[in-house]
């Protein structure tokens, strides 16, 4: 690129402080840290100007979503009409078939979306372009704290909170599971997107107190083959419903955006 790419980075909490601050240091090649959008004032806790969401859009030639599935919701069709790019890591916000589809179509701006905590996906697209997969299931497991609901009865709440050992939570399909913990299970949205059917992915929420790490099973059969991921990340320690991995794929979507060359695809 003659130029570097312009980003608008939009939230200023665990993942926003990373890879803002990864921007301002120019470690990725050709991009730099525009703005900033959050609702709270930053003051100089972040390193480029705080501005409005309407003026990032102006701005900027991508924006990067970290600030949860509200913000695709409301602002991704706006950010693509306006004419700049859209990486999205709170992928659960595009298992609403409706949204999904108007961003799809939006433009000329383009969307992506980054594999966050999950590794796979891009096998898993290669499969299913081979021929569809038989059967995708997801077990997230996680510190029953940070899978809290508001939707929770407090039978539910209350074997959580007392448990000694595994409890599962929720069990249902990629389109369900999302839309019930926002911040905790984008990965199952990741997973449906590169396997192309929301309804197809299994999934388990389990919440285990002596879960130090959080963990992501995906197991996936079909008549080419099985395929097996096992991930088990730290959380980050100022938000446990995510992971501290999180913000470094986000940067590896940007380098790869920004055309950083050898990049694995």
């Amino acid at each position: 690129m003659s130029q570097p790419l312009k980003v608008g980075l939009v939230g200023w909490g665990a993942i926003g402080r990373v890879v803002g601050t990864a921007l301002a240091r120019q470690e990725v090649a050709d991009a730099e840290l525009a703005c900033v959008v959050d609702n709270r004032p930053l003051g100089d806790a972040a390193p480029a100007e705080q501005v409005a969401f309407e003026d990032a859009i102006e701005r900027c030639d991508l924006i990067v979503e970290a600030a949860g599935q509200g913000v695709v919701r409301e602002w991704g069709e706006r950010v693509l009409t306006g004419g700049a790019d859209l990486l999205i890591a709170s992928t659960g916000a595009l298992t609403d078939d409706e949204l999904a589809k108007r961003l799809l179509a939006a433009g000329p701006g383009r969307v992506y979306f980054t594999g966050g905590a999950v590794g796979g996906l891009d096998l898993l697209q290669a499969v299913r372009s081979f021929a569809p997969l038989d059967e995708v299931r997801l077990t997230t497991t996680k510190l029953p704290s940070t899978l809290e609901q508001p939707w929770m009865d407090e039978e539910l709440l209350g074997r959580m909170r007392s448990a000694t050992g595994p409890v599962e939570v929720m069990s249902g399909t990629a389109r369900d599971v999302p839309a019930r913990f926002p911040k905790s299970t984008n990965v199952a949205a990741s997973v449906a997107l590169a396997v192309g059917d929301l309804d197809a992915v299994r999934v388990r929420v389990v919440a285990d107190p002596a879960a130090q790490l959080t963990r992501h099973v995906v197991e996936a059969t079909g008549p080419h083959g099985a395929y097996r991921f096992e991930v088990a990340h730290r959380p980050d320690p100022g938000n446990p419903a995510t992971s501290q991995v999180v913000p470094y794929a986000v940067l590896r979507s940007l380098a790869a955006i920004a055309g950083r060359s050898g990049q694995i695809l």
